[in-house]
Parts: structure tokens; sequence; C-alpha cells
């Protein structure tokens, strides 16, 4: 966990409270190495000086907004980021998971969850993987590599997220059988994985848009209703 601690932490948000609000909280979590920023321009001087480890984003900035601004990132870095902001609408949501963020935060929060939820995305992205072998399986036209983190089809190939690779992990793991929902989202998120069920949902949808022909009528990742989902593999125990 030390070495979490040290990892570097970059908030974005137009607010001066609110920056300070949530550096304060983090600082009394033991993380020193934060940065803020009041805008977008500001926050890629400090991408491209600092480097950071995982970013804090309002969506609302007065020069843009987080999600024009994170895929501004992504154009040369992967670090995860969390939303922290009061745009609460379920498109805004969807948006923002949709663009590659670990995690959406609502204002007003808890400082506690902000901290555990930000604790489980930079021990799932920096702690050390364990040595394993992952498996590669077929469903229909596509080979789903876990060990290079792919799905390959007739036509492409495409990548899983970090969380699309931990779920259909678990969901392998256990193929033809139920996983529950809280399995998954602990699969995932680690312990502290209360309150990602909504999340979870967009992290199912978006791993059918990969593996099946057409996601909108499921062969093999099915919604077992009230309890959680089943990966169908032909041949699997």
């Amino acid at each position: 966990m030390d070495n979490i601690k040290n990892k570097k932490l970059l908030i974005v948000d137009d607010e001066h409270e609110i920056r300070n609000m949530v550096d304060g909280f983090l600082r009394k979590e033991g993380f020193d190495r934060i940065y803020q920023a009041s805008n977008c321009v500001e926050a890629i001087e400090v991408c491209q000086s600092v480097k950071p480890d995982l970013a804090i984003l309002d969506v609302m900035l007065p020069d843009g907004d987080g999600f024009s601004l994170l895929s501004s990132l992504r154009q040369s870095s992967n670090m995860p980021v969390l939303f922290l902001t009061a745009r609460g609408e379920d498109e805004d949501r969807l948006l923002g998971l949709g663009l590659g963020a670990d995690d959406y935060i609502v204002k007003p929060f808890l400082p506690r969850e902000l901290v555990l939820r930000l604790t489980a995305i930079l021990r799932r992205v920096y702690s050390p993987p364990k040595p394993e072998q992952y498996p590669v399986f077929q469903l229909g036209n596509r080979v789903i590599n876990l060990e290079s983190g792919t799905v390959r089809s007739d036509i492409n190939e495409i990548s899983l997220t970090a969380k699309e690779h931990a779920l259909l992990l678990k969901l392998f793991e256990n193929r033809n059988r139920i996983v529950t929902s809280d399995a998954l989202c602990q699969a995932a998120w680690g312990d502290d994985y209360y309150g990602y069920e909504n999340t979870l949902m967009v992290h199912i949808r978006r791993i059918r848009e990969k593996i099946e022909v057409n996601p909108s009528k499921t062969e093999y990742l099915l919604t077992i209703r009230g309890l959680g989902y089943k990966l169908m593999v032909k041949g699997g125990e």
C-alpha cells in the first residue's frame, strides 16, 4: 500500500474550495504528491510536466469540459481517471465511462467514498500482478485472449480495458455457471466494491459490444435476472 500512497495525483476543478477540500482529504489519508489545475490548459500542462499517476476530473470547466479533456489526455497517457462532478445524469455517466474513465462520482459526495474508490483504482492498476497464465478461448468467431488482453474477430482486433479483463477472467473461471454481481464487482474493484453495481452494468454492456455478434441479442454473456451473469462457453465445464 505504501507505493500506492506515493503515487502522483492530479485534481482538476475550477472551484478552488473543492480542489483544496479534496486535497485535504487525500493528504489526511497519507497521499502527499498532489497537484492541482483549474482548467483544461493547466491540466494538460501539469500532465506533460509531472506525468501524474491518476487524475480526478470535473466535467464542467471554464475552457472546455472533462470529457474532451479526457480524450486529449488519452492521446499521450493511459493513467486512470476518476470523474468527480455535479453532472449526475445517466447520459453523462455513460459518456464518461465510455471514454475510458475508471469511475464516476457525483457531487455532493462522501469523502470516505472518494478515498475508497480512488484507492481501489490505484491498487488495481499499480499493485504488482500475480504471475499466472491467462486463458485464451473462443466465442463464435471471436477469440478472447486474456494473455494479450484482446478480442480478435475476422475483421479486427480490439483491446480490453483493465476492468473488462478482470470481469471476463472471473466469468471464464466460472464459465457456464452464474456469477453474482457482487462477485464480479469484487473481482474488478476489490474489497471496496460497494456502490459499483450500476458501473458494472456499463462495463458488461461494453464487453458485449466486443464479444457478441449482436450485443442487443446476447448469445454468450447472459443476464440472470436478480442474480448476476453467466458466460456460455462451448466445451466448458
